[in-house]
């Protein structure tokens, strides 16, 4: 005879985290310590060791911009990868292969780095294969975390990333105060061999739950992507009919649905081109920022302890208040100015976050202008700029993702992603391409020497500016979120590839 259970009686089964969760959110802290840690000496270790070694003034503006070359040149590298990591891990080998297989040569990379800290060949070589490797799994490891979880356990999945985001900051700060201390008292091999060691332990605790990881296999070629559409579409343009899109002539051998997707895709691309002026920027303060807080008085005195901060350590700041400003620009700025009438759309936030981009290089300018002039100027002045930055990153990053993500449809979020991290290598690319010319000498090199540099950056931020305050009320957008027939957001998603910067 069965019991009838009354539905209210009835104990819903408690959501359980996935086993292989601490593994994955282990595996990032570690790569992240190791990641930043290395960055965080790495100009300073280059300009001190191979470019100008005997310190002799003449030579620094030529020494500098050799050393912040080679780290953009890094950097460009490192995030124009992982658009290819994700095409073969979707395609041919999945996400674990590539995780772990890149993961050997991101240690093989660290491994040069500590050995060769005396021949620059060997160590660019190093640099090489660490970029490799940090870029070839980039846009992998944040997915991984999502495919661990299923219906049962949906609801624990933006717990997980909030974790994993965590993971992310905590080993990027502890590395980039740890790091310059280590390289300051006892050398370089430690200090790039211990973030190989860390790199090493992500590598092994990342091995360590082979057994639990739901490892999603290859799909296999997809050519309904944003490149095969484009490159039909482009070679077929005679075909185009009056009053269509150049791209509706791919529709003829390729999903009508990707096609409208690809459109999508090239609208949100016209916004991340003025994106492109802050990517140029940002990663200056990890490299530009660094050589001058070398040379600025970094004497920190809080009236109840007294110490000196060491160059390489002052970037901490941004992380510090990046994780401040996201809740107060969230819960209270964006609110208050909605609320008096002024709407923060994303298109306004990035055009005030370009503005705030520009002024603090205005306080880095100046900065270097007393420095050139003799002086040696309080490193708050910095912490100033680093504050102005980051308030800059909350508005031109993540809204930059968050317009993504809702100006284009499901199947092409991944896709911005990727696009956007190449906008990331782009703009060091360009910073690159300056120091370039800079440490070759050329014609105008001279004019880019000290503050100059900062001036030129601050002008070609406002070109963008101007140009952006024409065309921001001329950009076409569709709202893909706000429209639930057109599509619906994937939450976990945007959580994941959030993450992946």
């Amino acid at each position: 005879m069965s019991e009838y259970v009354p539905a209210s009686d009835v104990v819903p089964k408690k959501s359980t985290y996935p086993k292989s969760v601490p593994y994955i959110i282990g595996n990032e802290a570690a790569e992240r310590f190791s990641f930043y840690g290395m960055r965080s000496i790495l100009v300073t270790f280059l300009v001190v060791q191979f470019f100008n070694p005997t310190a002799n003034k003449a030579l620094s503006t030529v020494a500098d911009a050799k050393a912040n070359q080679l780290s953009h040149l890094f950097v460009t590298l490192a995030y124009a990868l992982p658009f290819v990591g994700g095409l073969v891990a979707d395609w041919f080998t999945g996400k674990y292969k590539i995780i772990l297989y890149i993961s050997i040569v991101y240690c093989l990379g660290h491994l040069l780095l500590s050995m060769f800290d005396s021949t620059l060949n060997g160590f660019e070589i190093g640099l090489l294969l660490v970029a490799i490797g940090a870029g070839g799994i980039k846009s992998c490891v944040s997915a991984n975390v999502g495919d661990q979880f299923d219906v049962t356990n949906q609801d624990l999945l933006s717990k997980v990333y909030g974790w994993f985001y965590f993971s992310i900051n905590a080993g990027s700060v502890l590395s980039t105060l740890a790091i310059p201390y280590v390289y300051q008292n006892y050398g370089a091999k430690w200090a790039f061999g211990i973030p190989g060691i860390l790199m090493g332990l992500a590598t092994i605790i990342f091995f360590s739950g082979r057994k639990l990881y739901v490892k999603v296999p290859p799909a296999g070629v997809n050519r309904d992507n944003f490149v095969f559409i484009s490159i039909y579409a482009l070679r077929n343009l005679s075909k185009k009919k009056e009053g269509e899109s150049w791209l509706d002539v791919a529709k003829e051998t390729h999903n009508p649905e990707r096609v409208d997707g690809v459109k999508a895709v090239y609208r949100v691309m016209a916004v991340f081109f003025f994106a492109l002026a802050f990517w140029a920027v940002w990663d200056q303060c990890l490299s530009e920022w660094v050589l001058q807080a070398a040379r600025m008085n970094r004497d920190i005195n809080l009236g109840f302890y007294h110490f000196t901060i060491i160059a390489g350590q002052v970037s901490t700041v941004n992380a510090i208040f990046l994780l401040i400003f996201i809740p107060v620009f969230n819960y209270w700025i964006y609110p208050f100015f909605d609320k008096i009438g002024l709407k923060t759309t994303p298109l306004r936030r990035l055009g005030v976050g370009l503005v705030l981009t520009a002024l603090s290089f205005v306080i880095i300018a100046l900065i270097q202008t007393k420095i050139d002039h003799g002086g040696t100027p309080s490193i708050w002045w910095q912490v100033l700029a680093y504050i102005v930055l980051s308030a800059a990153e909350v508005l031109v990053s993540i809204t930059g993702l968050e317009y993504a993500y809702t100006h284009s449809p499901k199947s092409m979020k991944s896709t911005m992603t990727a696009i956007w991290l190449l906008v990331v290598s782009l703009g060091n690319f360009i910073t690159a391409g300056v120091n370039s010319y800079i440490a070759n000498k050329g014609t105008y090199a001279p004019y880019l020497a000290g503050a100059n540099y900062y001036w030129f950056f601050v002008s070609f931020i406002l070109v963008f500016v101007v140009v952006f305050m024409f065309v921001s009320p001329r950009l076409k957008e569709r709202n893909y979120i706000t429209d639930p027939y057109v599509d619906d957001v994937d939450q976990n998603k945007i959580i994941a590839d959030t993450n992946n910067l």
